[in-house]
């Protein structure tokens, strides 16, 4: 498959700019989100946030906890609650690679991004470790530092 035809694939509902913010990203890795059918309709209208959301174990399984899709309106009383935990498809060999490093090296399951791909919800999942406040200073600093000579070098 070509790059283009990958792109087109590949459709963001949305972003967690909020992750790279405030965690160092180790790993990223791809899940499906098992979901209602009022739910896919509202992803399709792009009604998504990510934003304090994080994947948990719970019983052996990985859970989207946090994750707020608003409800889709023409949907009404079949609806569903904006705010659940919802199941994600992993092989079992990738949730037991990932709980060994949660568990061992103190590091959480932060949901980058969803969208669509080939018609089917999909959430990226970074393997993180939280920054502390001067981290975050530091990557500041760096990112000024770095237009700055971007725009030195246009001038």
């Amino acid at each position: 498959m070509s790059k283009p035809e990958r792109l087109a694939a590949q459709r963001d509902i949305t972003v967690n700019r909020r992750a790279r913010h405030d965690y160092f990203i180790e790993e990223s890795l791809e899940a499906g989100v098992v979901l209602t059918g009022s739910e896919v309709k509202s992803l399709r209208a792009g009604k998504a946030q990510l934003k304090d959301s994080y994947a948990q174990l719970k019983q052996g399984e990985l859970w989207l906890v946090n994750a707020h899709i608003s409800e889709y309106a023409p949907s009404a009383q079949f609806g569903h609650e904006p705010v659940r935990s919802r199941k994600l498809l992993l092989h079992r060999r990738e949730i037991d690679r990932l709980v060994g490093k949660v568990k061992e090296q103190g590091l959480t399951l932060i949901p980058l991004r969803l969208y669509f791909k080939h018609g089917h919800a999909k959430v990226e999942l970074g393997v993180a470790r939280g920054k502390k406040l001067y981290d975050k200073r530091e990557s500041i600093k760096e990112r000024e530092v770095r237009r700055e000579m971007d725009r030195a070098r246009k001038a």
